[in-house]
């Protein structure tokens, strides 16, 4: 890990650095099979405590990667994104977000959570480039996606696993010069 991430704010989140207080929260997002339909992991049957515990848990912490959980400004936490595989060399990295409390879908947090990563990213990590990759049937995440400086650059047919049926999945990018514009 690059450092404890320093904590965050956007105008409707707060990102603070994921702690042990956090996976409770995210055992039981990872656990909604609404929530989890949408996740890279969906094809697992296994979103026991074990397994989030031994992903997210204390100890757990990679190099090239931070996370934080988003709280909304009320303080409640509403998710989780990271910034992972962070390659000094080639100043890139990959954005991954998910929003589990379905109460605050589409109402514009999760797209203030990745605009303020992205401001970290850029400024503080000197990142070049962010990419992800999102399925591509998950149009919502896309326009965020998209109102975050994002665009698409490709589709990866047959990607992944949802439910043991193939899934296209688009993949994604921001550049710095493009962000700052």
């Amino acid at each position: 890990m690059i450092g404890t991430p320093p904590m965050l704010q956007g105008t409707l989140i707060r990102l603070r650095p994921l702690s042990p207080e956090g996976l409770p929260d995210l055992i039981r997002w990872y656990g909604d099979p609404e929530v989890n339909h949408w996740l890279h992991q969906s094809e697992y049957r296994d979103v026991s405590e074990e397994r989030i515990r031994s992903k997210f848990g204390p100890g757990t912490e990679r190099e090239g990667e931070v996370r934080w959980i988003v709280e909304a400004a009320n303080g409640t936490s509403i998710g989780l994104i990271r910034i992972e595989g962070i390659e000094g060399a080639h100043s890139r990295a990959e954005l991954a977000v998910s929003i589990g409390e379905k109460a605050y879908w589409s109402r514009g947090y999760g797209t203030d959570a990745i605009c303020v990563a992205l401001r970290h990213g850029f400024r503080e990590l000197a990142l070049r480039r962010v990419h992800l990759i999102t399925d591509a049937d998950n149009e919502p995440s896309i326009r965020c996606y998209e109102k975050c400086g994002f665009r698409r650059e490709g589709l990866l047919r047959s990607h992944r696993l949802r439910y043991g049926e193939p899934l296209d999945m688009v993949v994604m990018g921001v550049l710095r010069e493009n962000w700052q514009a």
